[in-house]
């Protein structure tokens, strides 16, 4: 725990590309002992909360993408050590330029050997949030080479407007890659110890795992603390408001047993 309480020291360069890009990557973020050590557990969960039984050759677009489990640290109070920790929230903090963070939820996000695509999205679609101050932690727990699918990015797209209203599938790849078919993209590996911060507006997408092993993932997702309920505009964002954020009122700051700070310039 000592090196998830520690602080990592942003420079201004990594938060001006942030701000500028709607995401960036930073290294040795994570020691690969302590991925190795909350990373058992991580993928123990996933084995033991996964419900998907089906061949990836019968499964959608969206199934063949990864293994989705959210909230893990309600199931483990080792994860929750992990996605709690200040070290990675100070940065989410930092990066958007506010004062605290607040749980959202957590996901592991496994893309299982020959797992398809991930299509073009972006995740706020998906939640009921008043502003856009909110980012996720994308830590991979191994290395990532392009060939199992490392998460991509297209550079400055927080600032479009079309087609954030289309959910993970097909269409939004079609849709949605032929918009941003003359933006640059963001494509590289990721080291062991690198981890990704993008905006919930940023246009993202991973490819298909080529290689033989899992692409073991564990994702973050920050909200601003003081970041309140906004009415749902699709039924995803009602289920999203009714699963994550349960109790909290339209229109108020949200403040659940499910949402904790885990970071705040005032403690």
């Amino acid at each position: 725990m000592d090196e998830l309480n520690a602080d990592y020291a942003l420079t201004e360069e990594q938060v001006a590309a942030y701000r500028r890009d709607g995401f960036v990557k930073l290294p040795d973020v994570l020691s690969g002992a302590v991925l190795e050590a909350y990373g058992t557990e991580f993928t123990r969960l996933v084995h033991v909360l996964n419900r998907q039984t089906l061949p990836l050759a019968e499964r959608n677009t969206y199934g063949k993408a990864f293994l989705q489990i959210a909230n893990l640290w309600e199931h483990s109070e080792k994860v929750k050590e992990f996605v709690l920790c200040r070290r990675l929230g100070k940065i989410a903090a930092e990066l958007m330029g506010v004062d605290g963070v607040r749980m959202y939820h957590d996901q592991a996000l496994y893309k299982e050997p020959g797992g398809g695509f991930t299509p073009w999205h972006v995740d706020q679609f998906y939640w009921p949030l008043s502003n856009d101050n909110t980012v996720t932690a994308w830590i991979p727990l191994q290395p990532v080479p392009v060939e199992m699918g490392p998460l991509s990015f297209c550079v400055g797209s927080h600032n479009l407007l079309r087609h954030r209203d289309l959910s993970i599938s097909d269409e939004s790849e079609l849709k949605i890659g032929r918009t941003l078919h003359d933006y640059p993209k963001h494509v590289s590996p990721f080291a062991l110890g690198e981890v990704s911060f993008h905006s919930g507006w940023t246009f993202h997408r991973a490819g298909p795992n080529g290689s033989e092993a899992m692409r073991a993932v564990m994702t973050i997702i920050y909200m601003e603390d003081g970041m309140r309920v906004a009415a749902p505009k699709n039924e995803n964002q009602q289920r999203d408001w009714d699963r994550w954020l349960p109790g909290a009122p339209v229109g108020e700051p949200i403040d659940t047993p499910l949402n904790p700070v885990i970071y705040s310039v005032h403690r």
